[in-house]
This record gives structure tokens, sequence and C-alpha cells, in this order.
């Protein structure tokens, strides 16, 4: 994933994960998921906590099979104050996924209560816009399989 997203020449790279993994490579920055953990919720908020740029393309590291051409044409959809999240199946692809600096008061918000749905979150960020919904093409759909278990990769 990090390769993949070298390709894009980012500001910078950010991992978040509980607690910094040894094989963080030192081109890339730390972002410890705000605590108590609440899974992808809170580790994208801990990078939109530490970023500089103005937005934070999420990419969940179980989804070997995205590339940078798909990337860049998300990347080449977001405007200021908002990002661009993809939609298979009238469920959204939070996890692939691209949000501005502002939602960062909403992804808090979510922390601090007890809804810590990704699929709510990124629902209310696109009615307050924040976010676009995009349509993914049935040919793209693949790019989004998640794979849990190296096994998961030769099936």
């Amino acid at each position: 994933q990090l390769d993949v997203l070298r390709k894009l020449k980012p500001a910078e790279l950010l991992i978040s994960a509980r607690s910094d993994p040894d094989w963080r490579p030192s081109d890339t920055t730390f972002a410890a998921d705000v605590t108590p953990s609440r899974g992808p919720l809170s580790g994208l908020s801990a990078a939109l906590g530490v970023m500089k740029s103005t937005h934070l393309l999420a990419l969940a590291i179980d989804m070997p099979f995205m590339h940078e051409v798909y990337l860049q044409s998300l990347c080449d959809q977001i405007e200021p104050g908002r990002g661009v999240l993809p939609m298979i199946a009238g469920r959204t692809e939070p996890l692939a996924a691209i949000y501005p600096s502002e939602a960062r008061p909403q992804f808090e918000a979510a922390l601090s209560g007890v809804e810590f749905s990704l699929q709510t979150l990124t629902r209310e960020l696109v009615q307050t816009d924040r976010l676009t919904m995009i349509s993914v093409a049935q040919s793209d759909e693949s790019l989004f399989c998640n794979i849990n278990e190296p096994t998961g990769l030769t099936q």
C-alpha cells in the first residue's frame, strides 16, 4: 500500500495504528489511534489530527488490489473543503476515500458518541457537504476487495 501511495507523490505519508509498528518506514509519520480504540474511526481521526495537508487519502492495508491510477482519479475529484467517497451497491467505501481536513470535528464528535460506524459518519459527511459520493464502476469493484489472510491472494 505504501508503494501505491508513494506513486502519487503525497506531501506526507501517515500510518495509523494502536502502536508504532516496528516495520514503519522512516519516510512515514506515525499517528497513534485515538483511544479508546474504535477501529478505523480512531485511526482516521488520528491521521486527520496530525496531517499537514488539506485532504487525507485513506487507504486500508487490506486492499491489495487498489492501484495508483484509481486513487489519482479520486484525487482529481476533490474540492476545497470536500473529499470523495466511493460507493458500491449502496454501501460506502470509507477506507479508500479522501477526507477534507474540515471533517475532523465530525470525526471527533463520532468518537465521543456511541455510534462508531464509518458508514453512519460518512453518510453524515455527505449530508453536510464534506464528501461527494461517487459510484464505483463495476469494472473497478475488485479494487476494493478486502484480503485479511495471505491465502486470500491465491484464491
